[in-house]
Order: C-alpha cells, then sequence, then structure tokens
C-alpha cells in the first residue's frame, strides 16, 4: 500500500478505536482506505411484478443496473442519471433497500429498488448488449449467480411478492 497524497509506502499502525490503520511516515497521517461508492438499480415497473436486469456487452449473464457515484454527487442524483445514460428510461421513483461491499471492484454497492414505465421504449449505451424485463421468478432464474446482484435481488424479492400476492388476491375478490 503507497499513500495516495505522496506516494510513499504505507505502514500499519495502531489508533486507538480504530486498530491497525495505514499510516504514512512522509505525511505524518493516518490513511484510512478509499474506495468508490456506487448504485446499484433493482429496476421495477409500475406494478412491481416485473424486473428489468441488464446483460452487459461482452458478458453472458444478467445482472442488475449500477453505477458509480461521481465527486459531489448524491446517490439520489445518480440513479435517474444512470438508468437514463444505460437505457433511456425515466426513474419515476426509489427507494433504499440495502448496501454490500463489492470486492471484485472494491466498491461500495448501494441498492435501491427504482420504478420505471416498462412501456416507455429503452434504447441501450455501449455499455449494454440486451435488457430485457422478467417476471419476479424469471429474474431470480436469470440473475448471475453468486453475484452480488444476486444477493440484492433475492434480499428484495420477498417484499416484491408480497406486493404481488395482494393485488392478485384483490383482484380474485373484486364481484
Amino acid at each position: 500500500m503507497y499513500c495516495r497524497d505522496c506516494g510513499a509506502k504505507l505502514t500499519l499502525r495502531f489508533l486507538e478505536n480504530e486498530g491497525l490503520i495505514p499510516y504514512c511516515e512522509q505525511c505524518g497521517a493516518f490513511k484510512f482506505p478509499y474506495f468508490p461508492v456506487a448504485v446499484a438499480m433493482t429496476v421495477v415497473n409500475r406494478r412491481q411484478d416485473k424486473i428489468l436486469l441488464a446483460r452487459h456487452t461482452g458478458e453472458e449473464d444478467f445482472k442488475l443496473f449500477a453505477g458509480y457515484i461521481k465527486k459531489g454527487e448524491t446517490a439520489e442524483k445518480a440513479i435517474p442519471r444512470e438508468l437514463r445514460e444505460e437505457t433511456t428510461l425515466t426513474a419515476v421513483k426509489w427507494r433504499y433497500h440495502a448496501s454490500r461491499y463489492h470486492d471484485a471492484k472494491d466498491v461500495l454497492m448501494l441498492n435501491f429498488v427504482v420504478t420505471a414505465d416498462e412501456n416507455a421504449p429503452i434504447v441501450l449505451n455501449e455499455e449494454i448488449e440486451e435488457a430485457r424485463w422478467f417476471t419476479l421468478e424469471e429474474a431470480r432464474a436469470n440473475i448471475k449467480r453468486n453475484s452480488t446482484a444476486e444477493y440484492f435481488l433475492t434480499g428484495i424479492l420477498p417484499e416484491l411478492g408480497k406486493k404481488e400476492a395482494k393485488k392478485e388476491k384483490a383482484k380474485r375478490s373484486d364481484p
């Protein structure tokens, strides 16, 4: 590990209430690890009975939509920007769901359930090769296995499934 400010090699030094933290002798300062933050979006239709999954260019598996939060930007600003950049869809509303550190890219992922209009045309950018609406069960079957996307998706499916079950029950009891 090297100092991001001066480039000197860091050593581990004990800091009270923190434990072993990288320390730069040259700067005379503790250098807490830095890693980027991104949003992961579980994109649902207005009825919340379908999920939009993406297959990135050159990849075989479907994942959630995601993007880095830019410097000075909030997660709430990144959500509609990223969705529009990747699909031209408008994020109608969103709510926070969960977070998870994604080791493969050294990034903290903040997952949001994002509502978009399933009838709006989708125009994909160069990052995405395919985007498709799936039922809840189809989404579960098609998401990349053992991935952060699967972790977020399987975490929210029970909640979405309850809403779908309530809607179906209400339809059946309508005279």
